[in-house]
């Protein structure tokens, strides 16, 4: 199995690239597609990522993929250390209650926000990615279904009238997953979030704000305790 930097080589090669890309600034669309391999690729905490290789993996220049590195430092997916882009190691049980937290705190007051504020064309966005969950979630397919649930998350965040506090939630959220997070995830749960996500998606549709903060609340409350037993299967 081919590992490490090649590992990544190998993925973003077999992406096909962003085919509205020609009209998106070149650091975005670094950042969009080093998330995306830093989300799906195997690499050991502390695996360096260079500009140059990156670059030359990207057939983006350096400027552009160095902006992007910041970027993705600034919102908790890699960590610098001397000027040096690395992967950041396996979060602890600690941070990851602590990430939670922030969630349980926060992401409420986004859903409520979003049942006033989420333009009608992301709301049916919302609703598509909810089906493929589904679908996703009845057969198994964790990385599809991961793939849209990171989506998901990251539209009502993007969309929080409140910019500073759709990116702490959003950051916060990204503490919690890496590679493999699902992976270990029963397919009840699989199954069980993608129904409470309907049931936020139906009450944001319904601009219930107050019942769309409620459920996310309990939706978090499902997370915790999925994350309990784990640790306790560990």
């Amino acid at each position: 199995m081919v590992k490490g930097i090649e590992a990544l080589e190998q993925y973003l090669s077999a992406q096909p690239v962003d085919q509205y890309s020609a009209s998106r600034r070149l650091s975005d669309l670094a950042y969009s597609r080093l998330f995306d391999a830093l989300h799906n690729v195997d690499l050991e905490p502390g695996t360096a990522l260079p500009e140059t290789t990156l670059s030359q993996f990207l057939n983006i220049s350096r400027t552009p993929v160095r902006e992007a590195l910041q970027d993705l430092a600034k919102d908790g997916l890699i960590q610098m250390v001397n000027g040096r882009a690395l992967t950041l190691p396996t979060p602890s049980a600690q941070e990851l209650f602590d990430a939670l937290r922030v969630r349980e705190m926060l992401e409420p007051e986004v859903m409520r926000l979003a049942a006033t504020h989420l333009p009608a064309d992301q709301l049916t966005l919302l609703t598509d990615l909810t089906t493929q969950m589904e679908i996703a979630a009845a057969n198994s397919d964790r990385q599809t279904w991961s793939a849209a649930d990171r989506e998901w998350h990251k539209i009502l965040s993007d969309a929080c009238p409140n910019a500073l506090l759709g990116k702490m939630v959003l950051e916060a959220r990204y503490r919690m997953y890496r590679k493999g997070s699902d992976d270990h995830v029963a397919d009840q749960f699989l199954i069980d979030g993608t129904r409470e996500h309907r049931l936020i998606v139906d009450a944001i549709a319904a601009r219930d704000g107050a019942l769309a903060a409620k459920l996310m609340l309990e939706h978090l409350g499902s997370v915790r305790e999925n994350m309990f037993r784990r640790l306790i299967r560990q």
